[in-house]
């Protein structure tokens, strides 16, 4: 049975997902008045204060004790971030964030390989269980299948090496450097794609350069930084409150969450065969975090 910390953990895990469930589908509308450059950059202009007022606030550092860990690591997350939301308006969400959850079998993959890390019989069924669902969900011989679906999946490797930069060697610093630092660098390669795309205009969100912004768009844009800044705060207060192995199964709730509003607000749906491949992607992540155990006391 779970603690009482841990069901507190557990709700807020949930309550942060359920924020970033809806907000993430909001790039559709971003997509349509923006490219992903901007988006980024101006994101990251409404986000950085609002994260110096934060730390202010708590007490936070603001700047990292390890700038090269820090600054690793942002890159990390940020490239996968740039992979996962410059998907959103070509797929449904729900593959996206599918594919951004292969980062449990990445994670144990590379730290096999890198690390030395040593695997048993459960968690290399876990990656075979992982690897299918993800060859369901692309359904690489399909005549459906473009190479845009394997996006989400490379971003999942990216998150998978940021979450061990950050658990290996950012592990004494505060949450609000490392968001400081994250930000920072998304509005950085945010700005450097503006300033090699400048005004060109195109129909994927990916090649879209500068649109003079409307009030759409930055009210959009704002409740996504918002937004995002809350859900993760609400799934940091989750992980200073409990074992982490437990809650990152509640974690998956994000694909319920996104998959809701994504049909109530797009109609959005997927097949049999791409939902059986997130069905077992998912399984195959909860198989993982049960079999690394408790984190220490």
């Amino acid at each position: 049975m779970f603690k009482t910390g841990t069901h507190h953990g557990a709700l807020l895990v949930l309550a942060g997902m359920a924020v970033i469930g809806l907000i993430d589908n909001f790039v559709v509308e971003i997509a349509k008045l923006s490219g992903l450059w901007q988006f980024h950059f101006i994101r990251s202009v409404m986000a950085l204060p609002m994260l110096v007022i934060l730390g202010l606030v708590l007490g936070h550092a603001l700047l990292p004790q390890r700038y090269w860990a820090v600054g690793l690591r942002s890159v990390l997350l940020a490239g996968a971030m740039l992979l996962y939301f410059g998907s959103i308006p070509a797929m449904p969400i729900a593959l996206v964030i599918a594919g951004l959850f292969t980062s449990p079998v990445f994670v144990l993959i590379f730290s096999a390989l890198f690390f030395g890390t040593r695997v048993g019989i459960y968690r290399i069924a876990a990656v075979a269980v992982g690897f299918t669902g993800v060859l369901l969900v692309l359904n690489p011989f399909g005549a459906d299948f473009t190479p845009r679906l394997i996006l989400p999946v490379l971003g999942g490797a990216l998150y998978a090496l940021n979450a061990i930069v950050a658990r290996r060697y950012c592990a004494q610093e505060s949450t609000v450097a490392m968001l400081i630092g994250f930000f920072l660098t998304l509005g950085l390669l945010g700005a450097a794609g503006l300033v090699v795309l400048g005004r060109a205009q195109s129909v994927e969100f990916l090649a879209r350069g500068w649109v003079d912004p409307g009030m759409p768009f930055l009210a959009w844009t704002f409740v996504q930084a918002f937004g995002s800044i809350l859900g993760v705060g609400l799934l940091t207060r989750a992980y200073q409150s409990t074992e982490t192995t437990y809650l990152v199964v509640f974690e998956y709730s994000l694909l319920l969450f996104a998959s809701f509003w994504a049909f109530i607000l797009y109609g959005q749906t997927v097949g049999w065969m791409a939902a059986l491949g997130m069905a077992l992607i998912v399984a195959s992540g909860v198989i993982i975090a049960l079999r690394n155990g408790p984190d220490p006391a």
